[in-house]
């Protein structure tokens, strides 16, 4: 009798074990960090399948204005740049997407820099001489704003269209609006090729 009582409390403390673990698992499995680092990717970054969300006009709501200092040591204001295209792109070093990239968004930018498009990064998580750095590798001419301190630039998109993965870039109407978002690494050059041309031939 004594016997059978204790083996029914070691099945119930077994039992009770394997009930925490697979709650315990299901508590992370919505964390898209906890995924990679339990699977040993060492990405440390969130990254998006590079989905593209076209807001129409009539429901871009109200211009998005920011500011910061950029890698050089230069003031960015985004109210100074209404009447162009703003491209904006959510980034930092150690994210390989951001690397992968970066080529394809300098090209871009040299395509659009004389039609009524600027472009402008928000670094999430460097120093401005790590920024320097990939700048200088990448061939990258284009400033970023260096927002790791504050984080100001990433809580003034919070609200509209946020910047869910790491990289994010975001186009801003002449008005300073979020006209469009690739979430996660640009898939192909002719994707925001087309978001900035067709932004470029709206009416003001």
């Amino acid at each position: 009798m004594r016997a059978r009582l204790q083996s029914r409390v070691r099945a119930s403390v077994a039992i009770g074990i394997a009930l925490a673990a697979v709650v315990s698992l299901g508590a992370c499995s919505s964390d898209p960090l906890a995924d990679q680092y339990r699977a040993g990717s060492g990405k440390n970054y969130v990254a998006g399948d590079g989905t593209v969300t076209e807001i129409d006009a009539d429901d871009r709501g109200e211009p998005v204005e920011f500011s910061g200092t950029t890698e050089s040591g230069a003031d960015f204001d985004s109210t100074e740049h209404t009447g162009d295209v703003v491209v904006v792109n959510f980034w930092y070093a150690g994210c390989a997407p951001c690397r992968a990239e970066a080529a394809d968004l300098e090209s871009i930018n040299q395509e659009f820099g004389d039609e009524g498009a600027t472009f402008v990064g928000v670094n999430v998580r460097d120093q401005p001489a790590q920024a320097k750095a990939f700048d200088e590798k990448y061939g990258v001419t284009y400033p970023s704003i260096m927002d790791l301190e504050s984080g100001a630039v990433q809580l003034a998109f919070a609200g509209k269209v946020p910047a869910n993965a790491v990289p994010t870039t975001l186009v801003l109407d002449k008005q300073g609006r979020v006209a469009a978002r690739i979430l996660g690494q640009l898939q192909s050059p002719s994707i925001l090729e087309t978001l900035v041309r067709d932004t470029i031939a709206e009416s003001d």
